[in-house]
């Protein structure tokens, strides 16, 4: 059967999300090893000393064999059976002490990896993440890293001690014999070429393998997370369909794979009958015409056998180390993408700061724009109000402010710096977002609060939480101290809105974006959700996403959006007084009031 790719236009390969090339992945995981240099010298040489103990078995067997034929005393036998026993131990001892060392020297590598990963995707704007899909995410950080997890914790020791069992067991028939290593050498050819086949092959296969597996994830997730949507719109066969699609591009390249490894330890199989044939030929006319005892050929034997097994591992370990090599590639992939600038210091400034907007457009997939050319400035201490129908690109204007996505044509900037060039620390300090979105962490509401401002300490929280007027908190059953999220308290939507502005009184940022932070609160918790979006404003330089227009009346300045531009600019009572698009918003809110 002859091996073929799968159509790669039927299944496209590139992700949103980078994948390193073999030089970048060499690099970065010898800097991952450079810090451990001596444990991974120490662990070479205990390794060594380990494989030396397991290669004299052959050779002691050997003697053993001369000391019958000759007859020689059973004292003689006894001693070699000593030696016998105790290499056995030594190397019994020395190649757990050399898996443990090699085992903490990669498992530290794989967590400096992993946190890597966490750190440079949390690094990236929040659009080019959302682009590459959750499903590529975290097929990454779960699948890929548990991926390179298994080859550290139980095919690398093992790969790496067959290489040493090899080149060791080579050196050794050599010292017999160099004529038994012709002999051994005479069918590499076959290991070669079976292996630069199978190499050849399998590389590719494995990466479209882990970015077909990744669709597939994306697929499920975005089917489970809006079942209910799917449900509704009775498009539930649709979307099996695209499961079932994606799920077998997956399979496909999952069997051929298997025809890859089946072919290529076919091919080993025959070059160990071949090279025993050969080895064993070899001693026979060596013995026959004296040049080496029976002895030492069955000890060129043994040692041949013996490469049997390190060999199979270390070339079927290939296939496992092929698939991690892939898994690996597209960890470096992310750990490699450039963030935001780290070396500026992270600003203390508390008071108002102006923001300037200028001629900013930015479109989704190069499409039609969402935002189209506007300018706004924004003076210290200022309070804007954004109002417009769905779609207008309000909520867009409000994730380019806070440089969550990145600023497409034009420029911002945040005090007099271009937002680009703010460090992380920075941007989180000067510039909050609270979206409508809330997500509540597992753990104590002082757990959750304390992710935004980990120095808080209780007296501080506290005070948060009397500002913000969320003394619903204190009445909790343990208070700050109650756990929340799943298997906890649950809280409501309005409920998770506040603890989203207790966060915001944390933070004390000097500028403030609102993005419809309270639209969740029903009757009864609109006053008091509305009380604390105006405390948390007040004394900022603030950005507010209006869904209620009795919010925007308390605004210095109304800006009124549509098709991604400002169409409407003032305070309340002069757009009124204008009769445009702003009045007949507020007429029609009015009457729904």
């Amino acid at each position: 059967m002859t091996d073929t790719l799968p159509d790669a236009s039927a299944v496209p390969v590139v992700s949103a999300l980078p994948i390193a090339s073999t030089k970048q992945t060499v690099r970065a995981l010898i800097a991952l090893l450079r810090p451990r240099k001596r444990a991974l010298a120490l662990t070479t040489v205990v390794l060594l000393s380990a494989t030396a103990c397991g290669l004299s078995t052959p050779a002691l067997l050997g003697l053993m064999v001369d000391a019958v034929t000759e007859g020689k005393p059973f004292a003689s036998l006894l001693r070699i059976t000593a030696f016998m026993l105790g290499a056995a131990a030594a190397g019994v001892a020395l190649t757990w002490w050399s898996t443990q060392l090699l085992a903490n020297v990669a498992q530290n590598v794989l967590a400096d990896l992993r946190e890597d990963v966490f750190a440079a995707t949390l690094a990236q704007p929040s659009s080019l993440v959302e682009d590459a899909g959750t499903g590529d995410l975290i097929s990454r950080v779960s699948g890929d890293v548990e991926a390179v997890n298994t080859v550290i914790a139980r095919v690398l020791p093992a790969t790496v001690s067959a290489l040493f069992m090899i080149s060791l067991t080579l050196v050794g028939v050599g010292v017999i014999d160099w004529r038994f290593t012709v002999a051994i050498v005479a069918v590499a050819p076959i290991h070669y070429f079976a292996l630069r086949h199978f190499l050849r092959r399998s590389g590719p296969v494995y990466r479209r393998s882990r970015a077909a597996q990744a669709r597939r994830g994306q697929q499920l997730i975005e089917t489970l997370g809006g079942a209910g949507t799917v449900t509704a719109l009775r498009r539930t066969d649709e979307h099996i369909g695209r499961i079932a699609e994606t799920s077998e591009h997956a399979i496909s390249f999952d069997m051929q794979a298997v025809r890859l490894r089946t072919n290529f330890f076919a091919q080993l199989n025959g070059a160990e009958l071949l090279g025993l044939a050969a080895v064993l030929s070899v001693g026979y006319w060596l013995v026959t015409t004296g040049s080496v005892s029976i002895g030492a050929a069955t000890a060129a034997a043994l040692y041949f056998h013996s490469l049997f097994s390190p060999i199979a591992v270390f070339l079927s370990n290939i296939d496992e180390l092929q698939d991690a090599g892939a898994s690996l590639a597209r960890l470096i992939g992310v750990t490699a993408m450039p963030g935001r600038p780290t070396s500026i210091p992270a600003s203390a400034r508390s008071e108002p700061i102006g923001v300037e907007v200028d001629r900013v457009s930015y479109s989704y997939d190069n499409s039609t724009p969402v935002i189209d050319s506007i300018s706004i400035s924004i003076a210290p201490g200022e309070r804007i109000a954004v109002v417009g129908s769905s779609g207008a690109g309000k909520t867009t204007l409000a994730k380019l402010i806070a440089g969550i996505i990145p600023v497409g044509d034009g420029r911002i900037t945040v005090d007099g710096t271009l937002i680009d060039d703010l460090s992380d620390a920075e941007l989180r300090h000067d510039v909050v977002l609270v979206s409508q979105e809330v997500h509540v962490f597992v753990g104590t509401i002082a757990d959750d609060l304390r992710l935004c401002a980990p120095d808080s300490d209780d007296a501080k929280i506290a005070e948060a939480v009397d500002t913000m007027k969320a003394q619903w908190i204190h009445e909790l059953p343990d208070g700050l101290e109650t756990r929340v999220g799943a298997g906890g308290y649950q809280l409501t939507a309005a409920q998770a809105q506040h603890i989203a502005l207790v966060r915001l009184a944390l933070l004390d940022p000097p500028v403030v974006i609102l993005d419809e932070a309270t639209a969740e609160a029903g009757t009864t918790a609109a006053g008091l959700l509305d009380q604390a979006a105006e405390l948390a404003v007040a004394g900022r330089t603030a950005v507010v996403i209006a869904h209620r227009l009795s919010q925007a009346v308390r605004a210095d300045r109304i800006l009124v959006m549509s098709g991604g531009r400002v169409v409407e600019s003032g305070t309340h009572d002069e757009l009124i007084g204008a009769d445009g698009s702003y009045a007949a918003l507020w007429e029609a809110w009015s009457v729904r009031s």
